[in-house]
């Protein structure tokens, strides 16, 4: 049987994602690899996602991006100061793809975790 495409099983992967996840699952029978791309697409963020939250935080409410990416804590912060002045705000809109791919890699590694592979 043919290995399956892990471009095709999770659309949307930009290029460092793409290599990450490419090493992490390179170990990965044909199953655990399917079973690991559907876990792992229910959980991973899009970069424009994390981008548009950032961006409210410039005209409405401050560390959306925070709680998409389950940083409750940031969130709450950057929510009562108006997103640290706006200062936060700043460095997430220019860091967001950095803040998303570090995201994603927590995700792969719980989604390795629950299909019982330990990396």
């Amino acid at each position: 049987m043919q290995q399956p495409n892990l471009i095709m099983l999770v659309p949307g992967m930009e290029g460092e994602e793409l290599v990450y996840l490419q090493s992490v699952t390179s170990h990965l029978d044909p199953d655990q690899l399917q079973m690991f791309a559907s876990l792992y697409n229910g959980k991973r963020k899009n970069s424009d996602t994390i981008l548009i939250g950032c961006l409210i935080g410039f005209v409405a409410l401050g560390g959306i991006q925070r709680f998409l990416l389950n940083q409750v804590g940031m969130g709450l912060l950057y929510l009562f100061t108006a997103g640290l002045c706006l200062i936060g705000t700043i460095v997430d809109t220019v860091n967001y793809k950095k803040l998303t791919f570090q995201y994603n890699q927590k995700m792969a590694q719980e989604s390795l975790a629950l299909i019982g592979v330990y990396r």
